[in-house]
């Protein structure tokens, strides 16, 4: 069992910006792939970024009101524990939502139903 701890959200003003932090207390990503996905109040979850279990590569949703272009996945791993950040800029109200952190032990994909581990989500607010 890989237990997800979210942090990060808040409250900001649009065009301002957030760093979501994804963390696996007392445990290693390594071998996981990585994801954030969203949620908005009577909205699907929806696949935010993700990258892949060494770091090589990483995606975005590429899909009108995106966040492609605005959004950066990284990754970091180490032997005593690791990190995932999204950082988010040029925050619009429509970015409103709980973001979640996900993994699995695979390649990344932009289906939630393709994750095995997940968070309890950090709530993201853009105040028009």
């Amino acid at each position: 069992q890989v237990q997800l701890v979210e942090s990060g959200g808040g409250l900001v003003q649009a065009g301002g910006s957030l760093r979501l932090s994804c963390a696996a207390p007392g445990r290693t990503f390594s071998g996981y792939a990585m994801a954030w996905f969203r949620q908005a109040p009577g909205k699907e979850r929806e696949f935010v970024a993700g990258v892949t279990w060494h770091g090589g590569n990483t995606y975005y949703a590429d899909v009108a009101e995106s966040v492609k272009g605005r959004a950066t996945i990284t990754r970091t791993d180490s032997k005593i524990a690791n990190t995932v950040l999204l950082q988010m800029n040029s925050l619009r109200p429509d970015d409103t939502g709980l973001y979640y952190c996900a993994s699995r032990k695979s390649t990344a994909t932009i289906k939630p139903g393709d994750y095995e581990y997940w968070g309890q989500g950090t709530q993201v607010t853009v105040s028009s």
